[in-house]
């Protein structure tokens, strides 16, 4: 049993002890945390947004959070089934407090989670987040009377007026995108996205979509995080000919992956490349941000526009606040998180298909001459589990000690630069784990490097 409190929410595995996985009484007790902490914000609003992912759990969370925010006295809108950025969107459209979104994301279907938002529609802070997590340590929590208890109701349209908000983008051309009578296959998860996509997808005027696993019953077909290794089925599909692209989405549907028409993985990498590109192109250049960990694809396409790359420690939290900063007109993460400000200062998947429909249809090239035009890099994402006797802040001083003649970046864990390849070692906000991501100019210089240094960290361990 797992419980990860950090700036990506609550998250942890349904079932357990109490205090050691994601039970009802923990939901309640950050529930009851967050509901403070928007108390205590003294905001004109009573109102909190909430939506789930389709996973397992997210009725029982659902019912445990609504409850626990109206014993409060906060009222709770509940979006029901819905995704990540409509829920961010609709929080600042209702003029709400707060939202809270129930989905654990990429991870399996053991896992929920419930990821906190500010009035703006946007990831609390870290230090509004240290404040919840004092108020749930503290249990400092001081609830309604009977006369003064919160209201509940639910709004199925969100998810429409979400779609039209997209259409509305003067960078969204839906005549360009229906001209090409694209042939898509989407992935869903079964989760969220398999509603989300193909209503997407029909608005913007495709008419063939073959879809898998788009039922959203939160059985997960595969391992939802969308990674090559997991998209055997579509890629299969895609193999076949007779189609032009394909679409992945995680189960929340603020991550995007693309299959190009031959079965290949675009890369999770060059979603943000791709609809940057496009973005800065119609723009006239413009400023990015990503997170360290993305690949410098970024940062080589918006010079090529003669903007400014600027990278943000990992986490969107992170990555909006570094946008704001720079006033980057595009940006995101290297796991296929789209954020167009234009729209909201959130990771949407959807905004991302629309505007990579856009740029493909214009470009009038195949997926895989698409990718191709980009500048070629390739990233090895590695991870070495934790236990308990490792010191792992010490491993990674030790790591920047090692290598302390090249250019190092420590704003978030270790970041070590040789020339235009890195490594990136940070631990996991989300799982208990070091993350070690390489990148260079071919698959194989970029394994090879990320096994030096997981040999150089297993050094450092076993000499304890």
């Amino acid at each position: 049993m797992t419980l990860i409190k950090s700036i990506s929410g609550i998250r942890g595995t349904i079932g357990g002890p109490a205090g050691q996985g994601l039970t009802p009484l923990d939901v309640v007790k950050y529930a009851a945390a967050y509901g403070t902490w928007v108390i205590n914000q003294k905001s004109a609003s009573k109102l909190i947004v909430i939506g789930r992912d389709a996973r397992l759990s997210g009725e029982m969370v659902s019912r445990l959070v609504s409850a626990t925010l109206q014993g409060l006295g906060l009222d709770v809108l509940d979006l029901g089934l819905s995704t990540t950025p409509t829920v961010e969107l609709v929080v600042p459209a209702r003029q709400a407090a707060g939202g809270i979104i129930l989905t654990a994301s990429h991870n399996p279907k053991q896992w929920n989670a419930l990821k906190l938002l500010n009035a703006q529609g946007e990831f609390i802070s870290d230090s509004d987040g240290q404040q919840v997590l004092a108020l749930a340590d503290s249990e400092g929590f001081d609830f309604a009377p009977v006369t003064k208890l919160g209201s509940y109701t639910t709004d199925d349209t969100t998810l429409t007026a979400h779609i039209d908000a997209i259409l509305a983008l003067p960078l969204v051309d839906v005549d360009a995108i229906r001209a090409k009578n694209f042939r898509v296959v989407v992935d869903a998860v079964n989760s969220t996205g398999g509603l989300a996509v193909p209503q997407l997808l029909a608005a913007l005027g495709v008419e063939t979509v073959e879809k898998l696993h788009c039922e959203p019953t939160g059985d997960f077909a595969h391992n939802p995080e969308p990674l090559p290794e997991n998209l055997r089925d579509i890629a299969k599909v895609l193999e076949k000919g007779g189609f032009d692209l394909g679409i992945v989405v995680d189960p929340d549907v603020d991550r995007l992956a693309l299959v190009s028409e031959n079965g290949e993985m675009f890369g999770e990498e060059y979603t943000l490349v791709a609809v940057a590109d496009y973005v800065l192109k119609e723009n006239g250049g413009g400023n990015t941000v990503s997170n360290l960990s993305s690949t410098r694809a970024l940062r080589d396409v918006t010079e090529k526009h003669g903007g400014t790359y600027t990278a943000a420690a990992v986490g969107e939290v992170n990555v909006v606040t570094k946008m704001k900063e720079t006033n980057a007109i595009i940006g995101g993460e290297g796991n296929g998180g789209i954020i167009l400000p234009e729209l909201h200062y959130g990771r949407d998947a959807l905004v991302g298909i629309a505007l990579f429909l856009t740029h493909l249809a214009k470009t009038g090239l195949a997926m895989s001459r698409l990718r191709n035009s980009y500048p070629s890099y390739f990233i090895s994402k590695n991870k070495i589990e934790l236990t308990p006797d490792i010191d792992t802040d010490q491993v990674l001083v030790q790591m920047q000690q090692r290598y302390a003649k090249q250019p190092v970046n420590t704003i978030d864990g270790v970041k070590i630069e040789f020339g235009k390849e890195w490594v990136h070692l940070r631990k996991s906000n989300t799982e208990p784990i070091i993350r070690i991501y390489a990148e260079s100019d071919s698959n194989a210089t970029a394994d090879h490097l990320a096994q030096k240094i997981i040999a150089d960290i297993k050094e450092i361990i076993s000499s304890k």
